[in-house]
C-alpha cells in the first residue's frame, strides 16, 4: 500500500510551487493553517526558471522575465523581501523596408489602441478573432500598424490571431498606459524573488515536497485525497481541501497524458472555461557572445538600443540584458512562430535565432562565430507547463473567472489563467490569484 509523507494532519494541500502556489500556501501558512505543498519537479518556480551563471551580471531567464507596470502583487513581494525593481529601458529597432531603424511603436500603439476602442462596444456584443478584426477594412489602420498588431497579439499575449478574442484584447490594450506603464526585472531575477516566498514557507511551518507527481485527485464535499509518486515511490494524502494550481496547458490534457491528473470526479464545471482559454506558445532562447557585437556593428548605429525587432523573422524579438551590458541576446518567438519551432533539438532551435539576428545585423558581424552558449527550454514539450501563458479564445469572455470559482467549498483554483483582476499572463496574476484563492480556502 501506498502512504502518506508524514502523520501531522494537513488543512490544505497546494498542488503546484509556482508564483501561485508559494503565494497560496504561504498566505494559508501565515494565518495559522496547516499547508502541504505538492510539487512536481525538482526545484520551485514553475514556468519561472532562473539561471545563474558565471560571469554574468544577470540571470538567464528561461521563463517569466519581465515586470509589466507596477502590479501590487509583485510590488509588495518585493517590498516585503528586499529585492528592488530595476528599470529595464526599452530603446526599440525595427526592420522597415529591409533595413533596421529607430521604431515608430508607440505611436502606432496608440492608433491600434484607438481602433479597438472604438471597436469595443461592438466587440462585446458579437466578438470576432484578431485576425477578422485586423482583415476588415472600417478599422481603418494603417499597414504598418496591422504589422505591429499582429506581432504583438503573437509575441506579447503568445497567441493566434485566429484563435485570439478581438473582444478581450481591446480590453487589454484599451487603457491609457497599455504600452508605456513601466518596465522592469526583479534585481537578482524572479527565481531569487520565488525563492523569499519559499523561504516564509519553511518559516511558517509549511512543508514542501518537490518532485512530487501529483497523478490522481479523488474529492468530494469537504475531502481531497491526492494519490501520486514520489522520487518512483508512491504516496497518497489527504485534506478538507485543495487549491490546484496547475498550468492551463495542463489541466486541459486529457487523462493518462504526461503530467495530467485525473480528477474524479471530473471537473464537469470547468470544462466550458478550459474551452475558452487557450495555452499560448512561446520558444525563448538565451544567447551568450563573447562580446556585445550590437554596439559596435554599423558605427555603433545600436549602442543603447534594447529591443530588436523583425516581424517577418522565425524569432520576431531580441532583447538584450540593459541596463547591464552582458553580451546576453533573449530570442522570442511567440504564437504560431513558436508553434513551429517548438518539438525541434535545442540546437536547431538556437541556430535559427542566430540566422534571425544576421538577417538583422548582417551575416559580416561574424555572429556565429561569436556565440559562445545558447540556453532553450520549450515549455510547449515540457509535461508540468504544456505552454507558455493563457490567452482568451474567441466567445471566451468571463471565462477566467469561472476557471477560478471554488468548487464545494473543497477545490480552489489558482494561477495566471485564473487571475480575472487584470494581471493575467503574467507573475502578477498568479501571485494575486493564489492570494485569492488562500483567501477562499481559508474562509471555506
Amino acid at each position: 500500500m501506498s502512504r502518506s509523507f508524514t502523520s501531522l494532519s494537513h488543512e490544505v494541500i497546494v498542488i503546484g510551487a509556482g508564483a501561485a502556489g508559494l503565494a497560496a500556501a504561504g498566505t494559508l501558512a501565515r494565518s495559522g493553517r496547516r499547508v502541504l505543498v505538492l510539487e512536481a519537479r525538482g526545484r520551485i518556480g514553475g514556468r519561472v526558471w532562473s539561471r545563474n551563471e558565471p560571469g554574468l551580471n544577470v540571470p538567464v531567464e528561461l521563463g517569466a522575465e519581465f515586470i509589466h507596470g507596477r502590479p501590487a502583487a509583485t510590488f509588495n513581494l518585493m517590498r516585503q523581501a528586499g529585492i528592488a525593481a530595476v528599470d529595464a529601458p526599452i530603446v526599440r529597432s525595427a526592420v522597415r523596408g529591409g533595413r533596421l531603424e529607430p521604431a515608430r511603436r508607440e505611436d502606432l500603439f496608440e492608433e491600434i489602441q484607438r481602433a479597438l476602442r472604438r471597436h469595443a462596444p461592438a466587440l462585446a456584443k458579437r466578438d470576432v478573432s484578431m485576425a477578422t478584426f485586423l482583415a476588415r477594412a472600417r478599422h481603418g489602420l494603417s499597414a504598418e500598424a496591422q504589422v505591429l498588431a499582429r506581432m504583438r497579439v503573437q509575441g506579447y499575449e503568445a497567441a493566434d490571431p485566429v484563435r485570439a478574442s478581438a473582444s478581450a484584447i481591446a480590453e487589454d490594450w484599451g487603457g491609457e498606459g497599455a504600452l508605456g506603464a513601466g518596465h522592469y526585472r526583479p534585481a537578482g531575477g524572479y527565481g531569487a524573488l520565488l525563492a523569499s516566498l519559499a523561504v516564509a514557507l519553511d518559516d511558517g511551518g509549511a512543508e514542501l515536497k518537490l518532485q512530487s507527481v501529483v497523478r490522481a485527485l479523488r474529492w468530494q464535499r469537504g475531502a481531497v485525497e491526492v494519490a501520486g509518486t514520489r522520487r518512483g515511490k508512491p504516496f497518497r494524502v489527504s485534506a478538507p481541501r485543495a487549491i490546484i494550481t496547475l498550468p492551463l496547458g495542463v489541466l486541459q490534457q486529457p487523462p493518462g497524458a504526461a503530467g495530467a491528473v485525473r480528477f474524479t470526479p471530473a471537473l464537469e464545471q470547468k470544462r466550458k472555461p478550459l474551452g475558452q482559454l487557450v495555452a499560448g506558445a512561446v520558444i525563448k532562447a538565451a544567447l551568450r557572445f563573447r562580446a556585445p557585437f550590437w554596439e559596435e556593428v554599423h558605427a555603433a548605429r545600436y549602442r543603447g538600443c534594447s529591443f530588436f525587432h523583425d516581424p517577418e523573422g522565425a524569432f520576431p524579438t531580441f532583447w538584450t540584458a540593459a541596463p547591464e551590458r552582458d553580451a546576453l541576446l533573449v530570442a522570442w518567438a511567440g504564437g504560431p512562430k513558436a508553434r513551429r519551432l517548438t518539438g525541434r533539438p535545442e540546437r536547431a532551435i538556437a541556430r535559427a535565432a542566430v540566422t534571425g539576428l544576421e538577417a538583422l545585423f548582417g551575416k559580416d558581424a561574424g555572429i556565429e562565430g561569436l556565440l559562445e552558449t545558447a540556453w532553450v527550454h520549450d515549455w510547449q514539450r515540457d509535461p508540468y507547463a504544456r505552454g507558455a501563458y493563457s490567452y482568451v479564445a474567441v466567445g471566451g469572455r468571463g471565462a477566467r473567472k469561472s476557471l477560478a470559482a471554488p468548487l464545494a467549498g473543497t477545490l480552489y483554483f489558482a494561477g495566471e489563467a485564473a487571475d480575472f483582476e487584470g494581471e493575467h499572463g503574467t507573475v502578477a496574476g498568479a501571485l494575486q490569484s493564489g492570494i485569492r484563492a488562500a483567501g477562499e480556502a481559508a474562509g471555506g
